[in-house]
């Protein structure tokens, strides 16, 4: 990370002196790539600690590790424990917080009868969040949520897809928090009870006990409103009752020596009560019931349930002056032509959700597959990529250096690259610096679209040199842990496309074009680089295959930058005869 250790320390201090503690996640997966020279266990938790801290996320998992348990014992101050998902039982102990990521991701699998969560059943310290990323109706994690006194974790930005809240959810968790905060005490009461008699079927409760007051929080499963006797609960002298979701009074009947309360909740809502018996309502109250009756005139279901998603622009490319000379040495002519382009994103999630990959101009959505028949004038490519010695051309020429130089040409010393590097492509460099050096050119980079005709050609094939794989017409792929450098251009002739050109897969991946959105930024790359490390299906996933594309999130210059990507260059030829 740009400042390393230091930059990280200073970071997390810089939140401490705030009052924010701060956790960091720990890819626990990650077995194929770096080597801490010891056990993953003892250089996680030492590195955490040696930035300060205060706790730790264990990606993908239900429990903490016993390895890292024993290390961080040994690490004052301790450091605070967070499985992924709902700690097992034997690990409940060593889980200071948890995350509780209940795994369900479609509505289909949400039962009618709300679940109850063990951990917070268990330990109703724990602060359990609930969260259901890619359900788009989301009332079922919920009401599941209000029901066990839960955060609710909003995740709407999943891998650059952005999967937003409808109006009707975002609302609902806006009132359901403000019941949470406002009675915190008593979210984590020990004698809390989950799924407490009720008198109408579909509708659920749980009472959260205190000394003096009691909240129960009410959800209708039903797809229809519940009207009238709600609950029955055991007379207590001197007790007030307040309708916290509706922010009033309530009046209750004695009958039968019980108190019933009466009160409305609608088609799928929420409800909650609160018996208070320390007397009249205090300020704070007065100001919560007020609050709450101002929502109330607007019910959640006056609100859209559909759920937006981002549309997304490509980011202009200007042409370049148009070429009218003889073809450049070191590129090839493209011809003109009508082209069906068809392409599939390769997330590894978000299955066919409307925002998945990316958005063409021609398209109302981003979409994971693209099909569009294009014309494409003709224009000519770079037959290889920018190799690292055109690149340093291109330094000496200009001067150019990036404001934010964060591994900007990593493998290079003293100004320039290794001896014997100067035929392989140039990569550590961002989109920003490959649109620098083809401005200089006079070139561009190219579409999507274009790479792609270039590397196929009309007759749609899967790879530049037919439909049936070669490993002969690439570089070797490499699963090591630290990746030997690219191969030399040219040096795989049998992977040419049918116009020629070359290491159009299988060397390094390429810069094509970026899109953006209101949250995030990402470009295409091309190319399937010749890196696959081992050990997961977690890493950024790739493909030699011509009908694939990898959507690579962009966060800033000196992240982006990568050993395994480089670009080529296009330049604008006349579409007239």
């Amino acid at each position: 990370m740009p400042g390393g250790i230091p930059g990280l320390r200073s970071m997390v201090a810089d939140f401490h002196r705030r009052g924010v503690r701060v956790f960091f996640p720990v890819v626990i997966w990650d077995r194929g790539t770096r080597d801490e020279g010891g056990s993953f266990s003892d250089a996680s938790m030492t590195l955490l600690h040696e930035i300060g801290a205060d706790g730790i996320n264990f990606d993908t998992l239900d429990t903490v590790p016993d390895a890292n348990r024993k290390a961080g014992e040994r690490l004052s101050p301790p450091i605070a424990f967070e499985p992924q998902f709902d700690p097992q039982n034997a690990s409940l102990a060593d889980s200071a917080i948890s995350w509780s990521d209940w795994v369900l991701w479609d509505d289909l699998k949400w039962p009618f009868v709300p679940r109850v969560s063990r951990v917070k059943w268990l330990e109703p310290r724990h602060a359990t969040l609930m969260t259901d990323r890619y359900a788009r109706f989301k009332i079922n994690s919920l009401q599941t949520a209000f029901l066990n006194g839960a955060g609710y974790v909003l995740i709407e930005n999943i891998w650059g897809f952005w999967n937003g809240f409808s109006e009707r959810d975002a609302e609902a968790v806006r009132r359901f928090t403000r019941i949470e905060r406002a009675f915190s005490g008593l979210m984590v009461s020990r004698d809390w009870e989950p799924l407490v008699p009720v008198l109408q079927s579909g509708v659920y409760a749980s009472r959260f006990p205190g000394k003096d007051r009691v909240v129960w929080t009410l959800a209708n499963r039903n797809d229809y409103a519940v009207d009238g006797e709600q609950i029955a609960l055991p007379v207590r002298p001197g007790a007030r009752y307040y309708d916290l979701w509706r922010g009033r009074a309530l009046h209750p009947e004695v009958r039968d020596g019980q108190v019933v309360l009466r009160f409305s909740m609608e088609a799928l809502g929420f409800g909650a009560i609160l018996e208070d018996q320390s007397g009249a309502p205090g300020p704070d109250l007065v100001s919560f019931l007020s609050a709450a009756a101002k929502d109330a005139n607007r019910p959640l279901d006056s609100l859209s349930r559909a759920t937006p998603f981002a549309r997304q622009s490509m980011v202009p490319v200007a042409a370049t002056p148009v070429w009218r000379g003889a073809v450049p040495d070191g590129m090839v002519r493209i011809p003109a032509a009508d082209y069906d382009f068809r392409v599939n994103g390769i997330e590894i999630e978000n299955g066919d959700d409307p925002g998945t990959d990316v958005q063409f101009d021609w398209e109302t959505s981003p979409r994971r597959s693209h099909r569009h028949r294009v014309h494409i004038a003709p224009f000519l490519i770079d037959r290889t990529p920018v190799t690292n010695d055109a690149f340093r051309q291109f330094l000496q020429a200009t001067g150019y250096h990036p404001k934010d130089d964060h591994n900007f040409l990593r493998d290079w010393k003293d100004g320039t690259y290794p001896a014997g590097w100067a035929n392989r492509p140039v990569t550590w460099v961002s989109i920003e610096d490959a649109r620098a050096y083809a401005h200089w050119a006079g070139k561009r980079l190219p579409h999507v679209w274009e790479w792609q005709y270039a590397a196929q050609g009309m007759d749609g094939r899967l790879y530049p040199w037919g439909n049936t794989w070669d490993a002969s017409a690439v570089p070797p792929k490499d699963t090591s842990r630290t990746p030997h450098p690219p191969s030399e251009v040219s040096a795989f002739p049998a992977g040419a496309s049918p116009f020629g050109v070359l290491d159009m897969e299988g060397n390094v991946a390429q810069w094509t074009d970026e899109f953006r959105d209101e949250h995030t930024r990402a470009a295409i790359l091309r190319g399937g680089d010749y890196y696959r490390p081992a050990g997961s299906m977690w890493y950024f996933p790739k493909s030699d295959r011509l009908d694939e594309q990898e959507k690579y999130l962009l966060l800033s210059p000196g992240r982006d930058r990568s050993g395994m990507v480089g670009f080529r260059c296009v330049r604008d030829l006349s579409d007239a005869p």
